[in-house]
């Protein structure tokens, strides 16, 4: 197995998506191993890059995929990728090893659809629900709810796009 450092960064997205209140969306994750209780299991819609993928056609496509959501404005995007090491003792058994983290290209939404368009359970394509449970929340709260190694990501995302709350 080649050492934790050499491995690379998966490709990832991010969102961002305001309410017309100013507050954000957030999930909380159904499982996964980096979860260790429900405090830290919030997080706003990511995912991988596809091979070639437009990071904001990914974006869309991630936030489809885990929220139904299609009714959204790009207000911002931030133009450097951010990125986070997963703890060691996760390498393993996160993307099977392949990977020592993620960076991210995060953009900021707003939502202008309506709260009954949001559907976690049953998510745009046809997708397995990534969340248990969805609220709007104040953004400043977001680093707060975030598992601990993610929180430097959140802090830089909540900076960049506070003007938007």
């Amino acid at each position: 197995m080649p050492r934790i450092k050499d491995l690379p960064y998966r490709p990832c997205v991010g969102t961002l998506v305001l309410n017309r209140e100013g507050r954000v969306f957030v999930g909380r994750r159904v499982g996964g191993p980096e979860h260790v209780d429900l405090i830290h299991a919030w997080q706003m819609p990511q995912g991988g890059v596809d091979p070639g993928e437009d990071t904001w056609r990914a974006a869309l496509r991630e936030l489809y995929e885990e929220t139904s959501i299609r009714s959204v404005e790009k207000l911002a995007e931030i133009s450097d990728w951010l990125t986070y090491d997963i703890p060691r003792d996760l390498v393993g058994e996160a993307w099977s090893g392949k990977y020592r983290g993620q960076k991210q290209k995060w953009y900021a939404l707003r939502f202008i659809g309506d709260d009954s368009e949001i559907d976690i359970a049953h998510p745009g394509d046809g997708h397995e629900p990534e969340f248990a449970a969805w609220r709007w929340e104040a953004m400043e709260n977001l680093p707060g709810l975030v598992v601990p190694f993610k929180r430097p990501v959140y802090e830089r995302v909540v900076r960049e796009f506070a003007k938007f709350a």
